[in-house]
């Protein structure tokens, strides 16, 4: 814009920006000046404002400049002419503006911009004003088409019931309030009591499961206790059907040879058994015939057998003399007697067992006859000596069979004593 300036004299009254007048308000006369004077709405009487009045609304004047800081924008600043007498061309603008303010809900002057949204404005006033005006002339045409002397009375009693009604309404909103704050307090315990129900719940799933783990373990172990019982049943009753005796004391063969617990009982030139199994084989003889005479309640005369294992002996009542059940040697010719007389001593005990289940049962025979050392054979008439002292190893070793052959029939016959096996005597 350089260096040139414009003066201004009046503002927008809504935006206060500074304006710039038409030049055709700078010709109006007198006539038009009066017709814009008259007021708008009517009034009892219109009084003319004088000089002063009608310079209630004006606007000191600017002059629009260039603000010179670099960017090309404008500042309005006063044209220091706080003395200035206005000429007749502006007291009449100002008049115009002053009566156009006080005619009017709106003050003036204003710009193209505000002016539009004030006409913007007003026409969705006025077609505000016109569609309440349709429904007022509506409303009149119907008023119009109705009876010309409404019942005063009957809307009287209408509006007397409208107005019980709504004082029944207004209790009864009262009454619902009062309510609505009851179930409101009512439905905050009741929140309240459904927190404290959802704990004991959960307390109660907690514990239930607790005490439903526990039962199922308890469950188990009665389970297992019950397998357990009834194992054991099944063990107690095969037991009550096993025979001790037998089971603990296997009398059988190998080839020439009786055996007891699988400790060959002799020996033979070409089998020559180990001392320490024959030895064995004794002590094993000695502890089932002490057992079967403790059954029978049998004391033997004379003698008491000590089963010791490999180390076993008789011992000679009265006499304070051991005999030992075992062997230390060879086979020979002279022998220690001892042995020999401990085997003769263990042959009278078998024969006492004998004679004493015979008392019992006189149908009981052991199938070798025994006496004085030996045993015979009733299917051959031989007699074997139990003694190795003149004696030959596949004699003493025959003897010794049939000495286990009787022993296992007593053995059979004890055990029938306790169950209702039949009985059975083997040979061996």
């Amino acid at each position: 814009m350089g260096d040139e300036k414009t003066s201004v004299s009046f503002a927008c009254q809504r935006c206060l920006q500074p304006i710039v007048l038409d030049e055709s308000l700078d010709n109006i006369n007198i006539h038009a000046l009066a017709e814009l004077a008259l007021p708008i709405y009517a009034t009892n009487a219109t009084e003319i404002d004088s000089e002063a009045t009608s310079l209630d609304h004006f606007i000191p004047p600017f002059r629009l400049t260039d603000s010179y800081n670099g960017t090309n924008e404008f500042m309005l600043v006063s044209d220091g002419k706080e003395t200035q007498t206005f000429s007749a061309a502006f007291k009449a603008k100002a008049e115009l503006f002053d009566n156009l303010s006080s005619n009017s809900e709106i003050d003036h002057p204003l710009c193209d911009e505000c002016t539009d949204s004030l006409l913007e404005l007003m026409d969705q006033q006025l077609k505000m004003a016109e569609d309440e005006l349709n429904d007022y002339n509506n409303y009149l045409k119907k008023l119009e088409q109705t009876d010309e002397n409404p019942d005063i009375e009957s809307l009287e009693k209408e509006l007397s019931n409208l107005n019980e009604e709504e004082k029944r309404l207004i209790d009864e909103l009262t009454k619902l309030k009062r309510e609505e704050t009851a179930v409101a307090t009512e439905i905050k315990y009741q929140e309240e009591e459904k927190l404290r129900l959802d704990a004991e719940g959960e307390r109660y799933w907690r514990e239930y499961t607790k005490h439903r783990r526990d039962l199922m373990i308890t469950e188990e172990e009665f389970r297992s206790l019950e397998c357990q019982i009834a194992y054991a049943q099944s063990q107690l009753e095969k037991l009550k059907k096993t025979n001790v005796f037998n089971v603990t004391f296997h009398i059988w063969h190998a080839g020439h040879f009786g055996t007891i617990n699988n400790f060959r009982l002799g020996r033979l030139p070409s089998s020559p058994v180990d001392w320490s199994e024959i030895n064995a084989a004794w002590g094993q003889t000695a502890l089932l015939l002490s057992a079967l005479a403790r059954k029978v309640n049998l004391t033997f005369k004379k003698y008491r057998l000590v089963p010791f294992g490999n180390h076993s002996y008789i011992e000679v009542l009265g006499e304070g003399k051991e005999l030992p059940l075992y062997g230390t040697g060879g086979f020979k010719f002279f022998w220690d007697t001892k042995f020999d007389a401990a085997m003769v001593a263990f042959l009278d005990c078998l024969t006492q067992f004998k004679e004493e289940v015979e008392k019992g049962d006189s149908g009981f025979c052991l199938p070798y006859k025994m006496e004085k050392g030996k045993i015979e054979d009733s299917s051959t008439g031989n007699s074997y000596s139990i003694k190795i002292q003149f004696n030959s190893e596949e004699q003493w070793t025959k003897a010794l069979k049939f000495l286990l052959t009787n022993l296992k029939w007593g053995l059979a016959w004890v055990s029938s004593q306790f169950t209702d096996e039949k009985i059975e005597f083997p040979k061996v």
